[in-house]
């Protein structure tokens, strides 16, 4: 896959292009077959993404007029802080395009787009075996020395 990369808002119309992308993001953490979302949870995640008042944005790579990759990013205060933060919450580009840069130019660009915000900090995590993706990671962002914990209510 050559050509080159274009990041940019989702918009309406990427629907059925960003689903696949979407459905392959949850998919890589167990979500699909019985365990996948419901419809209603992705229905509403697009939906925030066109929602003014909810402060969740996605962007999409595109290649040749193709969607490659997705990012979604919300921003939230923090009690440790002036400014506001940068959560970068779900990252994935097809395994065709993995390792040219698409991954990449989705961080950076999430980048650009806080530090126009006014954030402080940009941070995300990913699992522990998600060893091809931390390749990148260690090269574009310093690892934070946290655990998560968390409780599924």
């Amino acid at each position: 896959m050559s050509g080159k990369i274009v990041v940019r808002d989702v918009q309406r119309r990427d629907f059925a292009e960003w689903k696949p992308l979407w459905d392959g993001y949850n998919a890589f953490y167990g979500r699909q077959g019985i365990t996948a979302l419901p419809e209603e949870i992705t229905n509403l995640t697009w939906s925030r993404f066109f929602d003014g008042y909810e402060p969740i944005c996605a962007m999409v790579a595109e290649r040749a007029n193709q969607l490659v990759g997705m990012v979604h990013y919300l921003f939230h205060r923090s009690s440790t802080g002036l400014r506001s933060n940068c959560y970068l919450q779900d990252l994935f580009t097809v395994e065709s395009a993995r390792g040219q840069g698409v991954g990449r130019a989705l961080i950076e660009e999430v980048y650009r787009r806080a530090a126009q915000a006014g954030s402080g900090r940009v941070y995300w995590q990913t699992h522990e075996t998600n060893r091809t993706a931390m390749k990148l990671y260690d090269k574009v962002a310093e690892k934070s020395g946290f655990i998560i914990y968390r409780r599924d209510l």
